[in-house]
């Protein structure tokens, strides 16, 4: 975790998404669009959500089913 309530929450709530929505969240971020879920981030906290999903979506490489 993050060690930032807010950012650890967001994580925990876009995860429930699933695989596929997570990897539509990355890419929003990385092109700086603003979608409702990340409402109440600021820059910075957007970033390091970016971060912590890169590098829970890496344990799972290309093989995801959910």
């Amino acid at each position: 975790m993050s060690g930032n309530a807010r950012v650890d929450s967001a994580v925990e709530r876009l995860c429930a998404d699933g695989c596929q929505a997570v990897r539509e969240y990355i890419l929003a971020l990385q092109e700086r669009r603003s979608l409702a879920v990340f409402e109440g981030l600021d820059g910075a906290e957007r970033e390091l959500l970016l971060r912590e999903l890169q590098a829970i979506m890496a344990v799972y490489g290309d093989c995801c089913r959910l």
